[in-house]
């Protein structure tokens, strides 16, 4: 019987809460400070990927190919 990964999944959402958390807070302190963004999608673009977001996509792909 496969095992479910229910706590890496848990995980994996509390990392995602965590960096729309920061993104917020770094979109109010901007707005607060006068910087008007004209790409709000493109903070933390250029930051490489980690190893866990590689992982999830590769599981996606996964997941998609069966």
């Amino acid at each position: 019987m496969a095992k479910n990964k229910y706590s890496y999944e848990k995980y994996q959402r509390e990392q995602a809460k965590k960096k729309k958390k920061e993104a917020k807070r770094l979109k109010k302190l901007n707005r607060a400070a006068g910087i008007e963004e004209e790409n709000p999608e493109a903070i933390g673009e250029d930051e490489e990927k980690t190893d866990d977001e590689t992982e999830e996509e590769e599981e996606k792909t996964e997941v998609e190919e069966s």
